[in-house]
């Protein structure tokens, strides 16, 4: 289901055909790093994990990771979305994007349009969670305009995760246009894209 569209990209819901992307994605090494490693080896492991995980978030919460994929053919290059973790008090950003498409602005793109839908859905506050030594996504969040509020562990055995948050006013309406979404059309405008 359609959710989302940006200059580049779509954001669509989660779908089990969505399985070897997902574990293409899952298993690449830096995703490994920085996220940790969730044990998905085969197709059969990503679809199971697709319907535990954003399937079933998308139909209890109204919200989940999206598929983010190029406007022109469909291709599917990452997922940015809200997710609730139960180690977390609220809903929280987050994004990963295979390595053939970082670097190009793409995770902003995705992020300020998540950000900018998510006072439809009710949300005042967003919170984003990264490594301390993931430099990239220590300033993406900033970019997004999060601020950083603390450092903390999420499990006894984490090793310490950075917490991001920023609150979010009421829904556009009226001509309104959310803060962040005029800031990418800013920057679409002067990127001539």
């Amino acid at each position: 289901m359609h959710i989302l569209a940006t200059e580049r990209l779509n954001l669509r819901t989660v779908d089990a055909g969505d399985a070897a992307f997902y574990l293409a994605l899952l298993n690449d090494p830096a995703f490994v790093e920085q996220l940790g490693d969730r044990g998905l080896r085969t197709l059969d492991d990503a679809r199971a994990a697709l319907l535990d995980g954003p399937i079933a978030m998308q139909d209890e919460r109204g919200h989940s990771l999206y598929v983010a994929e190029l406007n022109a053919g469909g291709t599917p290059i990452g997922m940015c979305g809200l997710i609730k973790r139960a180690s977390l008090d609220g809903v929280d950003l987050g994004y990963a994007f295979l390595p053939a498409w970082r670097g190009q602005g793409y995770a902003y793109e995705a992020g300020a349009a998540v950000l900018a839908f998510a006072p439809s859905l009710g949300l005042r506050r967003v919170l984003a969670i990264t490594s301390p030594n993931n430099i990239a996504s220590n300033y993406l969040l900033r970019k997004l305009g999060m601020r950083f509020e603390r450092f903390m562990h999420l499990a006894p055995e984490d090793a310490g995760t950075n917490l991001y948050s920023i609150e979010l006013g009421a829904p556009a309406g009226k001509g309104r246009v959310p803060r962040n979404r005029r800031a990418l059309d800013q920057l679409a405008r002067e990127s001539g894209t």
